[in-house]
């Protein structure tokens, strides 16, 4: 184990070296760092560290255990002394490899932020650049605005007096369709009353052709009775 945990911190001391000094291997250390922090990266880093401090509580709990021993006892064990000087320096290098971890996530945070804020200076200057260009206009480009803008006036003054003339033709002929709305609706209401005074018209000659036809045919009726009433003198 003290093979991999010296392995560990020359492999942190490395990416930490490289951190300083701008070559090849800065950016590929980036772009690694960048990869592990995406996806399942963290949960893995988190559950090393979280193992490490289990071991590095362990390797505590085991070095205090074998002093509280070698108190009681009245001679000192050399067992008990390598058995502490191995929990100790594996203790010591366990708390050196996640005190170098923290140091390389930050760094590596840093230098990503540094990152950003130098594209954004660059962008805002560039940005400011491209203003000041902007303002150096010469002379002749401003008397050519200034000429093209004389030779504007004319055509924009024609456009609005050709616009207000359509605008008015276009207010006369709003006048002239609600003028027709009107008149229509005239000529609507005129045609329900004479659909009104026909329809009255037919149910008055139909009460006359009803009383006519019932005065007929009570007439009809009265003819017929005096018609078959026997008489008198039938016997004689």
């Amino acid at each position: 184990m003290l093979q991999l945990l010296y392995a560990v911190i020359f492999a942190q001391m490395f990416v930490i070296v490289s951190f300083l000094f701008k070559t090849p291997a800065r950016k590929l250390v980036i772009v690694t760092l960048d990869r592990v922090k995406r996806g399942r990266g963290p949960v893995v880093v988190k559950t090393v560290a979280a193992t490490l401090l289990v071991v590095l509580a362990s390797s505590l709990y085991s070095i205090a255990k074998i002093q509280r021993r070698s108190l009681d006892a009245p001679v000192v064990n050399p067992t008990d002394q390598v058995l502490v000087s191995k929990h100790t320096l594996e203790a010591s290098l366990m708390g050196f490899v996640l005190f170098l971890a923290l140091m390389i996530d930050r760094l590596h945070h840093y230098i990503r932020e540094l990152r950003l804020l130098r594209k954004a200076m660059e962008a805002a200057k560039k940005q400011s650049r491209s203003f000041e260009d902007g303002k150096t206009v010469s002379a002749t480009e401003h008397k050519a605005l200034v000429e093209e803008i004389s030779t504007l006036k004319p055509q924009i003054e024609k456009l609005e007096s050709e616009c207000e003339v359509k605008a008015r033709k276009a207010e006369a002929m709003e006048a002239e369709v609600e003028a027709l709305r009107k008149q229509s609706e005239g000529f609507l209401m005129e045609y329900d009353r004479l659909l009104a005074d026909n329809q009255n018209l037919r149910s008055q000659l139909q009460a006359i052709d009803h009383s006519s036809s019932h005065a007929v045919n009570k007439k009809t009726t009265v003819s017929n009775f005096y018609g078959q009433k026997p008489t008198l003198f039938d016997n004689t």
